[in-house]
This record gives C-alpha cells, sequence and structure tokens, in this order.
C-alpha cells in the first residue's frame, strides 16, 4: 500500500477539505465514527473474559490454567504484530495519508473476527480451545491491531495546531467515555447483561449485532478525518529512516519515554480494575447481574466524566495540560482511599467512585493531546518522524497488557477458589441444580422462588464467595489504585514539553523550506498547496458532476441548462452561508479577545504601583528562566539534531 493507485481514486477522498479542524471533521471523525471499533473494544475488556468463566464454564472444563497462561501468551503474537504495523505505517505513503487507509482494512475485520469470538462451537473441548485460540488472536494480534494504530495515529497528524489538535483530543476520548462510561459502564449491567444471564444463544446474537455496528462507524471515521501532517510532506522529499535510528530516536527521548511508562502502568491498572468491576459488583455490593449495583456505581462514578467535556480544556489552557493531569492524579489516589475505607458499603464507595473519576478527567481528555506534543518534540530534535513505531509501542501496551491482565487476574480468581454461576435450561432443571449447589457445600447468592427466567426459558444460579475470592475483588477493583495515582503525579511532574512546542513547531516549518528551496524548488506554505490542491480538486468534480448532469438530462429529457442554473445557484448559496459563518466566526473571537483584554485591564487597575512592580518582576524572571532553558534545551536539540542527520546520510549511503 505504500504508493496505491487505487487510493487515488475520488471513492477514497476523505470528505474533509478545510485546512482547518472543522465541526464535522471532530464530530463524525472523531467522536461518532470511532464508536463502534470502541464499544465492541470496551465490552470485550469488560465481558469477554465473563463470557468464558460463566457461560463457556472454561474453569469448570479444567480449562482454568488455559485462561491464565493462553491471554499472556497470546499477547506475544500482539507485540509481533504492532511492531510490524508500526513499521508498515511508517512506509505507506498515499494520497489518502499513512494511517488512514488502514481504517478501510480494519472495518471488516472487526466485524467478522468479532463475530467468531462468541461463535465458539459446544461438546469437544479441543476444538473449543482451538476455536477460541483462533478467534482471540484475529481479533486482538490482527484487527484489533490495524485499527488501534492507525485510529490513535489520527489526532497526532490531524494538525500542526496545537490549540485544534487538544481539541480533536478531547472530542476522540468523548467517543472513548461514551462508549465505555456510559453504554458499558451504565446500559449493559442495567438492560443487557441482566437479560443475557448466562445463556450462550443470547450472548452471540447481542455480540454479532455489536459487532456488525462497528463496520459502517469506521467507514464514517475514515471519510471524516484528514491527516493534515502527512501531506505537508508534498513539497518535501519523504526519507526512508532505517528501523534502528527510529528506536533510538524513540528510546532515548526522555519525554516519550515517560509518557509510555504512564501509560504502561496505568493501563495495567484501569483494565484490572474494568476486567474486576463486574464480578466485584456481583459478588462484594450487589448480586449477580441484579441491573442496579454495576450501574449505581458507573452512574455516580461516570458523571465527572460527562463534566469534564465543558471543564476539562478551558483549565488545561489556563493551568497546562500537564499541571491540570498532575493534580487530577492527587485527587484521583484520594477518591480510591476513600472507596477502600469501607469496600463493601454502597453510599461509601460510590461517594470515593465520583472523587476518583473527578481526579481521572485530565489524563482522559488531554493525554492524546500531550503524547502529539512529544511526536512533534522527537521531530524537532531527530529531523524525522516516526509516528508509526511511536503508536505500535503505544499499542503494543495496549494489547499486551490486556492479556497479562486477563491472565493475573484469572489466575487470582480461581486460585482464591471462584464458584462461577450454574445454569437451569428450564424450570424442571432447576431442583436439580439446586441440588448440585447443596452438595458441594455452596450457597446460593438469592433464595430459588426470587430467580428470574430469561428470554430463552433458561436460569441463572449464582452462588455466595469465598472470603479470599471478595478480597482478590478489592484488591484489583479499588486498591492498586490509591498508590498508582501518587506514582502518576509524580511521573508526569517532569513533562514540560507543552511549553516549547510552539517554537519547535517553526523550526520545523524552516527546516522544511530549507530542504525545498535547496534543491532548487520554489517553497510553498502547505496550507497554501493543500488550498490549490483542493481547489484543483473542486474543479474536477464540478467538470465531472456537469458532464453527469447534462447525460441526465438527455435521459430524462430536461432542459441542462435550467438544471444547471439552479446547480449554480446552490453553490453559490452554499458559498454565501459558508462565508457568513466564516465571518460570524471572526467577530466571535474578537470580541472574546476584547473582552479578555478588558478583563485583564480591569485586574490590572486594581493593583497598587506596588503590586504591579512585583507582578511585572515575577513575569519577568518567569520568561528569563523560561527563555534560558529554551536555549539550553535548543542548543542542545540542534546538537542532537546534526548527530542524528549524519546518522541518516551514512544509512542512506550504504
Amino acid at each position: 500500500m505504500s504508493q496505491s493507485k487505487a487510493l487515488s481514486q475520488r471513492f477514497f477522498n476523505s470528505k474533509i477539505r478545510s485546512q482547518n479542524v472543522s465541526g464535522k471533521e471532530r464530530w463524525l471523525g472523531y467522536m461518532i465514527g470511532p464508536c463502534g471499533a470502541l464499544l465492541f473494544s470496551a465490552v470485550m475488556g469488560t465481558y469477554l473474559n465473563v463470557y468464558y468463566t460463566d457461560v463457556l464454564h472454561f474453569n469448570e472444563l479444567g480449562l482454568g490454567t488455559f485462561l491464565v497462561i493462553f491471554p499472556i501468551i497470546s499477547k506475544i503474537i500482539d507485540a509481533i504484530t504492532n511492531v510490524i504495523m508500526g513499521y508498515i505505517i511508517d512506509r505507506t505513503h498515499t494520497k489518502q495519508g499513512k494511517a488512514r487507509p488502514w481504517l478501510l482494512l480494519s472495518a471488516p475485520l472487526l466485524t467478522v473476527t468479532g463475530i467468531l469470538l462468541f461463535v465458539v462451537p459446544s461438546g469437544n473441548i479441543t476444538l473449543q480451545i482451538v476455536w477460541v485460540m483462533l478467534s482471540y488472536n484475529l481479533y486482538y494480534s490482527v484487527a484489533l491491531t490495524i485499527y488501534n494504530m492507525s485510529h490513535n495515529l489520527l489526532v497526532p497528524l490531524s494538525t500542526r495546531n496545537t490549540a485544534q489538535r487538544s481539541v480533536l483530543a478531547v472530542f476522540n476520548n468523548i467517543a472513548t467515555i461514551m462508549m465505555s462510561g456510559i453504554l458499558v459502564a451504565l446500559v449493559f449491567p442495567m438492560l443487557i447483561i441482566p437479560s443475557l444471564g448466562t445463556s450462550k444463544d443470547l450472548w452471540i446474537t447481542c455480540m454479532s449485532i455489536l459487532s456488525c455496528i462497528t463496520l459502517p462507524l469506521v467507514f464514517v471515521e475514515y471519510y471524516y478525518t484528514k491527516e493534515r501532517v502527512t501531506l505537508e510532506g508534498g513539497g518535501v522529499k519523504q526519507r526512508e529512516v532505517p528501523y534502528s535510528l527510529q528506536l533510538k530516536a524513540i528510546f532515548t527521548d526522555k519525554y516519550i519515554l515517560i509518557l509510555l511508562g504512564y501509560f504502561l502502568l496505568s493501563t495495567l491498572t484501569s483494565q484490572l480494575k474494568n476486567i474486576a468491576l463486574p464480578y466485584y459488583c456481583n459478588y462484594v455490593l450487589g448480586t449477580y447481574s441484579d441491573g442496579i449495583t454495576q450501574t449505581m456505581v458507573s452512574v455516580l462514578g461516570g458523571i465527572p466524566m460527562g463534566i469534564g467535556i465543558f471543564a476539562v480544556w478551558p483549565l488545561a489552557k489556563k493551568f497546562g495540560k500537564k499541571n491540570l493531569t498532575v493534580v487530577g492524579f492527587v485527587i484521583f489516589s484520594l477518591g480510591s482511599f476513600i472507596c477502600c475505607l469501607a469496600p463493601t458499603n454502597m453510599p461509601t464507595v460510590l461517594v470515593g467512585q465520583f472523587v476518583k473519576n473527578m481526579g481521572s478527567l485530565p489524563s482522559a481528555y488531554v493525554f492524546m493531546a500531550l503524547f502529539s506534543d512529544a511526536l512533534d518534540h522527537m521531530e524537532w530534535k531527530n529531523g524525522f518522524r516516526c509516528d508509526g513505531l511511536a503508536m505500535s509501542v503505544y499499542s503494543t501496551i495496549t494489547t499486551a497488557v490486556a492479556g497479562v491482565v486477563t491472565g493475573i487476574f484469572n489466575g487470582c480468581l480461581f486460585g482464591a477458589g471462584y464458584h462461577a454461576p450454574l445454569i437451569a435450561e428450564s424450570a424442571a432443571e432447576l431442583p436439580a441444580v439446586l441440588e448440585q449447589i447443596a452438595a458441594k457445600g455452596w450457597t446460593t447468592q438469592i433464595a430459588p422462588e426470587l430467580l428470574k427466567q430469561l428470554a430463552d426459558g433458561s436460569y441463572t444460579v449464582a452462588v455466595m464467595q469465598p472470603e479470599a475470592v471478595t478480597t482478590v475483588l478489592v484488591l484489583f477493583f479499588l486498591g492498586l489504585e490509591v498508590v498508582s495515582g501518587l506514582v502518576y503525579a509524580g511521573m508526569l511532574s517532569f513533562i514540560t514539553v507543552e511549553k516549547t512546542v510552539d517554537k519547535k513547531l517553526v523550526i520545523i516549518r524552516a527546516r522544511q523550506r530549507a530542504e525545498v528551496e535547496a534543491r532548487g524548488e520554489v517553497w510553498v506554505e502547505p496550507e497554501v498547496r493543500a488550498a490549490e490542491e483542493q481547489k484543483k480538486m473542486d474543479a474536477e468534480a464540478e467538470e465531472a458532476y456537469r458532464k453527469e448532469l447534462r447525460e441526465r438530462c438527455e435521459k430524462k429529457h430536461l432542459s441542462y441548462e435550467t438544471e444547471l442554473a439552479k446547480h449554480v445557484e446552490a453553490l453559490r448559496m452554499k458559498e454565501e452561508k459558508q462565508a457568513e459563518k466564516e465571518r460570524l466566526s471572526k467577530i466571535k473571537a474578537e470580541e472574546k479577545a476584547k473582552k479578555a483584554a478588558e478583563k485583564q485591564a480591569q485586574k490590572l487597575a486594581g493593583l497598587t504601583p506596588e503590586q504591579k512592580q512585583k507582578r511585572d518582576a515575577r513575569r519577568l524572571a518567569r520568561e528569563k528562566k523560561d527563555e534560558a532553558c529554551w536555549q539550553e534545551e535548543k542548543a542542545k536539540g540542534e546538537a542532537y539534531y546534526e548527530k542524528m542527520q549524519k546518522a541518516l546520510a551514512a544509512a542512506e549511503a550504504k
């Protein structure tokens, strides 16, 4: 796909034409489009293990060890495919960009492999093991890897404008939170899971529907996103950077290493919490799939995520993305501590979950913006981008940790003596199932007469768990995050990249211009070049439309001149509407700037001369310190840049 001609056809062109991020791009490309894949992935992260333990009863079929070891081993394949995918993306050069084309391939793969995860044949244990191994790896190691790699790169490749990029990061995370924080955390435990019980047929039907929803939404994500950073290369010769230099660039950069280290630890603890969530709510706080407990925990914990849509970005602009995230994690740790004070008490846990999620808001919404800043920093420092490889490490963490977490959780759960619920296929079988439970010395969670019949006529009978099991669930769902929040705050306090990223972007653009002019070519600003290319494509599209219009009019015996006049008038009105929208937007921005200036002037007017003098002295001292730090970093960065350019030239000469 490195130079695919097929992707040059108009059919594959992005619907986004503006060189600035548009509302259509934010809402369709970064919020609505990703919802299908993110929804199914979130469901898998929370409920696939429940399907294996409670529906397929793998742990009682002598396959408990398989559920411990298999997910961990499978992630070796994940790690390999992530590295390969990063290598491929970095060498993909198409009219549609380097990451977006792979969304097209991921769409059908996600749908097919998602269904295969659940249609596990019954009876033969060997066949079940083989089926689970193949379907699990096809979904996680192939389909989800391709999607995650391309999806996660869209924000860093969307634009150089850090403000617009940060907004896209927020919208992207809104999609994640909508799926995991609303549907999976609220709707599923309240309505879907209680209706499914432990019926295999109902699970297959439900999950197949969810998998099919993924297909059209991934196409929406593809058509309503645009890789402006990749397309800058239209005037700059693309250089093939050796893999060894890309590895050196990533693993010698302190910002990337800190961010990847943070992401590794946070993914580990958050996935342990997510996989423990349904078990914790079923056996510690409430009863099995009661439709209330998990919903309450998710509602009180998830409300802050909704507030964050409006609160986080203004605060990040005022105090800085890093500063806000660090403070947030201190609050996050406090909320987890509150939960641990009384882990079986619903009101205490709900209060703690609310506080904890208030603290996690900044990391949820602005992490990808910080990661994007770090990628730009690496380009300034090294003279080349390595988005694909960096994202392959990022994606490898996501997928590999999932397997490790599943193995750790299942090992601890089964080691503590977990008892999966039993199923009675009908009311007639219920007494025999209850006798089986009594013979094992177990106790049912609720009285048999209170059991609810599922849609297929079966009954799910859950039992009380040993104390060791509930201890494991409390540790994974609550305990780990008390310490981890403080660890994250300490790690991210060293991330200062956002202070100088705008200066580095100016240098990157200057280097691009110098490279073009050194070849004796005329430099054209990427925005201007893109606008000219878009104008040319619009002219070609208009010519094709008029040709089709003429043929249609001849076929239907209509007046071509009349229909063309209608079309021209519609275009004129559309252009006027767009011009008016831009005019109003400009006026709004000017009014906002004016109000901010007036507010600042009023604030200054209320200060005494002495206060003004102290304020100015502090500002000058801070600016002097920041400039000194920048000059020091710039000198080191330029020296490292020259070193990497020599290494790159030596590699090209071989």
